[in-house]
């Protein structure tokens, strides 16, 4: 810890550089792996994606602006699909891909997850709306929350989604009342808390116990939820069981502790029900490089690993000829479209200041800010960016990338160096945008939240406009 007599701004190291970051030797050099895959700097040093120049987007569709990749979100997808699921071919037959719409979601991505062959999660009615106006399969979609509404449960139950994932047993009372009056069954899944405490920050975990989410395998809870399903058998059919242990997560450490437990009671409650549940959900959360700090899996390893750990755990209990093993899903959101996706702003200001007498620091503000990315304010995420408009010669300078908002925490990039010659007008882009900031933004400050252009083949077309001030003015009332 750094501490000082006068305080923390007097402490020795304090408003340098965090450790992984290093001076760079080259201020205009991309690290591939926070870039969409079509991501390039030219000669004269703009930045391009798809075959198309960032300063030709920024003159069409203005900024800040989410640029999105389609053949990186595909190909992302299709990994999942294909490369994350072959380990699991001889274990459990393949594996079910379920896309987290709440990372991003739109009717366009709705319909590229559809074309690419995963399923979908969704986890409101309003996300549910979008899946049902792109004409997404509904039995391929999943539905979570955890305070499902009856109005949401009869939404999905109409739609005819292929599973809802209980997550309280007052849904599941919910769910009898609804199917029983639509004269259908209900397809469920129960979400259990595994006790399992994710290596994550403690906003983004979520199976150990002090949570909101799912039923407490520790309490009973989960297997009581289990006994109550069961008992309704023209109402209900339980399909399996549910996990998910937190987001932004970088080994299978978690996943393996979480499996056993779940794959322990999925042996117990078929046991005593003497019933055949034929899916196991181990949920999502693997996690993407925003900088030079982060190493992720490929969705290759994170398979080999995860199908290693499900297939001992089964051949432990006597079925590791995969005569019941249960089809395993996975739903990955952010792996997926996080990466794909990079923000670009307009650099308004350049303001250097003197942290103390050590360390001189650069505040860049841009001409978005936390109503676009509410993600380093809400926990602290890191991010990395980069001078997209043009090449630089200039020496590097420790900067730090802020909003426009009337906050002091209004902060995109908390650390990053910037070539010092930095000036208004010049274009900034921030890789790692397309999970949880569009789907997370706001209008804080009345400010119109910015579109989201798909470029793909030489081509750049709007899949979310933005919004206007009349947008914002069409709410008021009187």
């Amino acid at each position: 810890m750094r501490a000082h007599e006068a305080g923390a701004l007097h402490a020795e190291g304090y408003g340098g550089p965090p450790l992984y970051l290093p001076y760079p030797t080259d201020v205009n050099e991309l690290l591939a792996v926070l870039w969409p895959a079509t991501v390039d700097r030219g000669a004269d040093g703009v930045l391009t994606v798809g075959g198309v120049d960032v300063v030709s987007l920024a003159r069409e569709f203005g900024t800040p602006a989410y640029v999105v990749d389609e053949d990186d979100f595909r190909a992302r997808a299709r990994a999942f699909r294909d490369e994350f699921s072959a380990p699991f071919e001889p274990v459990c037959g393949g594996v079910d891909v379920y896309y987290a719409g709440k990372a991003f979601l739109c009717t366009e991505v709705a319909r590229w997850v559809a074309e690419e062959g995963l399923s979908l999660d969704v986890s409101t009615g309003g996300e549910l709306a979008v899946a049902q106006r792109a004409g997404f399969p509904p039995e391929r979609i999943a539905m979570h929350g955890n305070n499902k509404s009856v109005v949401e449960i009869e939404q999905a139950l109409s739609y005819g989604v292929g599973r809802i994932v209980i997550d309280s047993l007052e849904e599941i009372d919910r769910i009898d009342t609804v199917a029983d009056r639509l004269g259908v069954v209900a397809p469920v899944m129960i979400r259990v808390t595994v006790g399992v405490e994710a290596h994550t920050h403690e906003f983004i975990a979520t199976a150990h116990e002090d949570q909101k989410f799912g039923l407490s395998l520790a309490t009973g809870a989960a297997a009581e939820a289990a006994r109550r399903v069961v008992s309704h058998p023209g109402t209900m059919r339980l399909l399996g069981l549910h996990s998910h242990i937190g987001s932004q997560i970088f080994d299978t450490g978690g996943f393996e502790v979480s499996a056993r437990r779940l794959i322990g009671l999925h042996a117990e409650i078929e046991e005593e029900h003497g019933i055949v549940m034929p899916h196991l959900d181990l949920g999502g959360g693997f996690g993407i490089a925003y900088t030079s700090q982060h190493t992720p899996l490929s969705p290759a390893e994170l398979g080999e690993q995860m199908a290693d750990l499900v297939g001992r755990e089964f051949k432990s209990l006597g079925d590791g000829d995969g005569t019941r093993v249960p089809k395993v899903s996975i739903e990955p959101g952010r792996a997926i479209a996080g990466p794909s996706t990079f923000t670009l702003y307009e650099v308004g200001t350049v303001k250097k200041v003197t942290v103390n007498d050590r360390v001189t620091r650069a505040y860049v503000s841009v001409d978005g800010g936390m109503s676009d990315n509410i993600r380093p304010a809400l926990y602290e995420a890191d991010y990395s960016c980069t001078l997209a408009s043009r090449r630089s010669e200039a020496e590097p300078m420790l900067a730090r990338v802020v909003g426009k908002h009337c906050e002091s925490g209004d902060i995109v990039v908390l650390d990053e160096y910037l070539p010092a010659d930095l000036r208004a007008g010049d274009l900034i882009a921030v890789p790692g945008t397309g999970a949880y900031c569009r789907s997370l933004s706001s209008q804080y400050n009345h400010t119109p939240r910015p579109p989201v252009v798909a470029v793909r083949d030489g081509h750049a077309r709007l899949i979310v406009r933005r919004e206007t001030i009349d947008d914002l003015l069409a709410l008021d009332v009187g």
